[in-house]
């Protein structure tokens, strides 16, 4: 078999078995904005297991709870052999496959309550920079860290204009994922920057369309925008891996 195949297989398995652990999180950091992270359970059971409960299978005395842990593997597993053919066996493919749960669990997060926690945001983009920066150091790279430093801080930048300009169309939450993704995208250059947020508000554009155009959503009705920017981040990272 091609070892490609047998890459994408494997990065495939690896996003089904982490799906199983997004929906806790999901569960628990999808509150509105002022309250504390849940640390209950549907039926009150007191939510427990390693790193003080974050870590672990969504379930409750034999009930499941939070987002369906069978979509999210299924999504996720396909997230990661979409990465894995693309990127092939590169140092980079390591980090991709760590990071994409972590984009999988803020999407789902962000669109339940329009929120992008910073005990996730944050992480991500430090965590892009590390993991890229230690492929960086191996042989067989196909990117460039100082790129992905600057990709970082002008994508991080261009929203947090963005969010002075509109606070009501942009979020801070939004500003501060931007940093990763601007991280993950300028690791294959520039023109992966610009696909990558080009896509990101091509998507986001046709979901509130769409919404209009439905009648479920008026002009200035906010929605969840971080989905789609981690959406056309993909796009622009599948894209930036093949032509590398």
């Amino acid at each position: 078999m091609d070892p490609d195949l047998w890459t994408a297989g494997a990065a495939a398995l690896w996003g089904a078995a982490a799906g199983l652990f997004v929906p806790r999180p999901a569960y628990r950091f999808a509150v509105d904005p002022g309250e504390p992270w849940r640390d209950r359970c549907p039926d009150g059971e007191a939510i427990t297991g390693p790193a003080r409960g974050w870590l672990g299978l969504a379930r409750s005395r034999g009930t499941r709870y939070g987002p369906a842990a069978g979509p999210v593997c299924l999504v996720t597993a396909l997230l990661c052999a979409g990465l894995a053919l693309a990127t092939g066996v590169r140092p980079e493919l390591a980090a991709w496959l760590l990071l994409a749960p972590l984009g999988v669990l803020l999407a789902l997060v962000d669109f339940r309550v329009q929120r992008l926690p910073d005990p996730l945001t944050l992480p991500f983009a430090a965590a892009a920079l590390v993991l890229l920066g230690v492929a960086a150091a191996l042989p067989e790279h196909a990117g460039d860290w100082p790129t992905a430093l600057f990709g970082a801080g002008a994508l991080g930048g261009g929203y947090f204009v963005l969010f002075l300009v509109n606070p009501d169309g942009m979020g801070f939450g939004d500003v501060k994922l931007a940093l990763g993704l601007g991280a993950v995208l300028g690791w294959y250059g520039w023109s992966a920057v610009f696909l990558g947020t080009f896509a990101g508000f091509l998507f986001g554009g046709l979901y509130g369309l769409g919404l209009v155009i439905v009648r479920r959503a008026g002009r200035k009705t906010s929605i969840p925008f971080g989905p789609f920017l981690i959406a056309g981040a993909y796009v622009g990272l599948l894209a930036g891996a093949y032509a590398a």
